[in-house]
């Protein structure tokens, strides 16, 4: 009997440690409103749509190296954009916090999703 639980304990903290990757929950997508149809509900959720799709295809790796250089090509295409005032990065949480000239601040997620950010309908035109 002793056996049997040591085997049981042993594998029940093997069974419960989790996965040190972070990056794949933060993209899932399941559930959620598809980004083309939020896309729709204006033009600043248009830009937050773009930005993220932006941030999705910019990913190149798990080093902390590839997560800077995902963001700052991010921040880039998001500050092109009109009505962005500013971009605040989170490069370990995947995520950027911007604001738009509106006052509306959102966190932005990457949408790896295929789409190009251009292709972002309701997406107004850069100056």
């Amino acid at each position: 009997m002793p056996r049997v639980m040591l085997l049981f304990t042993l594998t029940a903290a093997l069974a419960s440690c989790r996965t040190y990757d972070a990056y794949a929950p933060v993209t899932d997508q399941a559930g959620l409103v598809p980004a083309s149809q939020a896309a729709q509900y204006g033009a600043e959720q248009a830009q937050a749509i773009a930005i993220g799709r932006a941030l999705g295809a910019a990913y190149a790796g798990d080093r902390p190296t590839d997560y800077a250089r995902q963001v700052t090509g991010s921040i880039e295409y998001a500050l092109s954009l009109p009505g962005v005032r500013s971009v605040v990065p989170d490069t370990l949480g995947h995520r950027l916090t911007v604001t738009f000239a509106s006052g509306w601040r959102t966190a932005v997620l990457p949408i790896p999703d295929g789409v190009a950010p251009d292709s972002t309908p309701g997406l107004p035109p850069r100056p």
